[in-house]
């Protein structure tokens, strides 16, 4: 982690900043749910992503910034798959089937990933106790969260998606991470802004090739897509890309991935409010069970982060 950008960083920002991941993370699968009701699945990652990639590529330029490097556009072509086409795209796929609140509670495993992938601080991780154990008991709960889809795979009311879903948003989750981690060691001197715009630019267009790929431009009318659905896909441009997206690109460049891991506390409480009251979603005992192993496993994983002084971590 570079010390001085972090403390060039002020407390304010940096706080800041986590709020805005921590509520508009968690609110974005509700919205995504609410989108999938008028927008094809790649449809609505293309024109989301390349709206606000765009928009961001705008506020670079006012701000007289180096949007050309090379460098620049070619890692953030390759991270922007693994982040927000593979990552994001496996979210907004899997909504199709099951609830935004599920979903949720299984992007809470995502700290257990960055420990696991975050091979510079191997030496660290693997040598503590609290994260060795944190490791543990986020293995029992993914299993808790597994264990539903096993104990019902024969009942007749069964979703036959859940289970393809629960292992597709655990791989996206991995993508993620592989993808932000390989973001955070590889940057160049490129602004968080640019970064971030030409992340979303191609991940956009990665979108629109799998629109194109799956025939979706055939049945897709925008005239007839109700107000709800453009409503949540502007929420999703604005808040969910570019506000709280570039956050977590910036947090990323400031802070370890440890402790920017941690957005996964709320993420799961916030969409689960919402799609339990707004949604009508039901989460089961033993899937809220699995949730609370995580979050104690993730806070395990980050508890000498918690214990070292301001300005050591």
């Amino acid at each position: 982690m570079n010390l001085i950008r972090t403390k060039s960083s002020s407390s304010f920002s940096v706080i800041l900043a986590f709020l805005t991941v921590y509520i508009v993370w968690g609110s974005t699968y509700f919205f995504i749910s609410r989108a999938l009701h008028g927008f094809p699945p790649f449809i609505l990652g293309a024109i989301r992503f390349i709206i606000a990639g765009l928009l961001m590529m705008f506020w670079a330029v006012r701000k007289k910034e180096n949007l050309l490097d090379r460098e620049t556009i070619r890692l953030a072509a390759i991270s922007g798959f693994l982040i927000l086409f593979i990552g994001n795209g496996v979210v907004i796929v899997v909504e199709q089937y099951v609830g935004s609140a599920w979903v949720a509670i299984i992007i809470a495993a995502a700290p257990l990933w960055y420990v696991v992938y975050d091979r510079p601080h191997w030496r660290e991780n693997f040598s503590s106790k609290s994260i060795l154990t944190g490791l543990f008991l986020g293995s029992i709960g993914i299993f808790l969260l597994f264990l539903p889809n096993i104990s019902s795979a024969y009942k007749t009311d069964h979703n036959p998606y859940e289970t393809i879903a629960l292992l597709a948003v655990i791989i996206g989750s991995m993508s993620w991470v592989v993808g932000s981690l390989y973001a955070k060691y590889r940057k160049t001197q490129a602004p968080a802004t640019v970064n971030t715009s030409w992340q979303m630019f191609f991940a956009g267009l990665y979108f629109l090739i799998g629109a194109g790929i799956t025939g979706e431009f055939k049945s897709f009318h925008p005239r007839a897509i109700p107000a709800e659905a453009w409503f949540s896909l502007g929420y999703l441009v604005i808040f969910g890309s570019i506000l709280a997206y570039s956050c977590f690109v910036w947090l990323m460049e400031v802070r370890s991935p440890a402790q920017v891991s941690t957005y996964a506390y709320v993420n799961p409480v916030v969409a689960v409010l919402l799609g339990v009251f707004l949604n009508s979603e039901h989460v089961n005992t033993l899937q809220v069970t699995g949730l609370l192993v995580i979050l104690i496993s993730v806070l395990l994983i980050n508890l000498n982060k918690y214990l070292k002084k301001p300005g050591l971590a």
